[in-house]
């Protein structure tokens, strides 16, 4: 039952023609998606494809990405995840390094994958194309046209995924991970939240993340529900889509909750009644900003979810009930299935007051880094996960994240090595708040005119509330990307979704080196305030 095939078949029998999948005006059914998910099996086999060969998937969040995903899985091939969105490259040492022979490709993305520097047979994915009009040699086309494989799978302790994580460094590791761990971690989810047996979860984060992938379309699967797929974020989407598919369940990063309250000028008029549960991870929410959101969305069943790409990923939660008297805090213990401790440098456990490394042990983790045994020697500490966050735990046993012990900024949802978003723009001498060519929604990004007051709050903002601050004193984005107000929003907003602590941090400024600058919590309040 702990291999990733088994879901289907299980869904098969439980809900077999209830409905599955959902993208733009498409549905299918459980037996539908199993049906395709074979004749999937037998296409790949056909260009090549042999037990223990790695597919690299790269895609949106369409049905050739996660959820028809699962075709490499019947067949016990190894999948690699790339990252389509990725500007510079990185998909491209992401092929090189784990070794796919096959790959699936989103015709969109696809002269970024085949320009790649890597030995890979690419299979185009046409998802928004009409069954009539496209090519024969579309993958799609072959799947329609495939019988249906036959044979059984392999055992559970299979390789079935390699997952790639910017990690702590910024360097992308891939995480090997087995078919019984990836089930495992869909199971520990299902009984967080909890999952229903009727949800209806919005997938609109990308699925190549670890927790839309494995916390929560496997999870959606595993009970037989229904997966809503969403090609892209994008805030009005997001609410046309609840709106319109009656969604249960929505994960997103924080400002993937914060942006559609700030920029969608008519979202009151938007029915989201059907959602019993609004999720978000990789970063956590101040009290106010969730009392606000909270307010916004008409609801008060906010989760919040934390763990690590090398741990399935599985770690703690926060209930409703706690978000605001333990606002910030990641939860008390680990979540079902997970042990969670904080230990100090001295080895022993950390006590109320005080602050240690996040250590986490559960039956998914991650085999290793794939060909890194160095990397994996070093985050594992017996069965114990060494998480690289420093935590501090209070009086009642919550444990709030304060720090991590390398130097990685969250934008979006996303780890950025600090290094390289406090390197200078060419020709403006400043520090840049995103790796260069990124101009995306939920990355701290605004446009030249942005008025002088906006950029000083946003200075003031940055400097107290990022352990590890780029200060935007200067804005050097050559392409106008959003309007001045909205900037101002989306900035201070992505900000918020880092937020671990108000604490004095280091203020970067053009020309003069390093000056430290201690901004008071009320300055930032202030911004925040103008903000809303």
């Amino acid at each position: 039952m702990t291999h990733l095939s088994a879901l289907l078949d299980r869904a098969v029998r439980s809900a077999g023609d209830k409905e599955a999948v959902v993208y733009r005006d498409r549905r299918w059914t459980c037996r539908e998606l199993s049906e395709e998910a074979r004749r999937a099996a037998t296409v790949l086999g056909d260009a090549g494809l042999r037990p223990g060969d790695r597919l690299a998937v790269m895609t949106y969040n369409t049905p050739a990405s996660g959820v028809r995903g699962l075709r490499r899985l019947v067949r016990g091939r190894h999948a690699g995840a790339g990252q389509p969105q990725a500007p510079d490259g990185r998909g491209g040492r992401q092929l090189g390094r784990c070794g796919a022979r096959i790959g699936v490709v989103d015709a969109e993305i696809g002269e970024r994958a085949t320009s790649a520097d890597a030995d890979v047979r690419w299979l185009a994915s046409h998802p928004d194309t009409d069954a009539g009009s496209l090519r024969a040699d579309a993958f799609e086309a072959l799947v329609a046209q495939a019988a249906p494989w036959t044979g059984e799978p392999g055992p559970d302790g299979d390789i079935a995924q390699i997952l790639y994580t910017s990690g702590t460094s910024g360097r992308p590791k891939g995480c090997v991970h087995t078919h019984r761990g990836i089930a495992l971690t869909a199971v520990y989810t299902a009984a967080t939240v909890p999952l229903h047996r009727d949800e209806r979860f919005l997938i609109c984060m990308p699925v190549w993340h670890a927790s839309p992938l494995n916390n929560w379309t496997m999870s959606t699967l595993l009970l037989g529900d229904t997966v809503v797929l969403q090609r892209e974020y994008d805030p009005r989407l997001m609410l046309e889509t609840v709106q319109r598919e009656r969604v249960t369940t929505v994960f997103g990063a924080p400002i993937a909750l914060i942006a559609p309250v700030q920029t969608v000028a008519d979202f009151a008029a938007f029915d989201l009644s059907s959602v019993r549960s609004w999720i978000y991870g990789a970063g956590p929410l101040d009290a106010d900003t969730a009392r606000r959101l909270m307010k916004a969305y008409g609801s008060e069943d906010f989760h919040q979810v934390y763990g690590m790409s090398g741990m399935g990923p599985v770690g703690a939660s926060l209930s409703p009930a706690e978000q605001l008297e333990k606002a910030g805090a990641i939860g008390r213990g680990g979540m079902p299935g997970v042990d969670l401790t904080v230990v100090r440098p001295d080895g022993t456990d950390a006590g109320a007051g005080q602050t240690g490394e996040i250590w986490l042990r559960s039956d998914t983790p991650m085999v290793g880094y794939l060909d890194d045994e160095q990397a994996t020697a070093e985050v594992f500490a017996g069965d114990w996960y060494r998480s690289g966050d420093l935590g501090r735990v209070d009086e009642d046993g919550f444990v709030t994240v304060v720090d991590r012990i390398k130097d990685v900024i969250i934008t979006g949802g996303e780890n950025r090595p600090a290094a390289r978003l406090a390197r200078p723009r060419p020709g403006t001498g400043v520090p840049a708040a995103v790796p260069a060519g990124e101009g995306r929604l939920g990355v701290p990004v605004a446009p030249r005119d942005l008025g002088a007051r906006d950029r000083t709050a946003l200075t003031l903002f940055a400097s107290t509330c990022l352990p590890l601050v780029v200060a935007i004193t200067t804005i050097g984005v050559d392409q106008k990307v959003l309007g001045r107000d909205q900037a101002a929003a989306l900035v201070g907003a992505a900000m918020i979704s880092v937020l671990v602590l108000p604490l004095p941090a280091m203020r970067l400024r053009a020309g003069d080196g390093r000056k430290p600058v201690s901004r008071s919590s009320a300055e930032s309040e202030a911004w925040w305030r103008a903000v809303w």
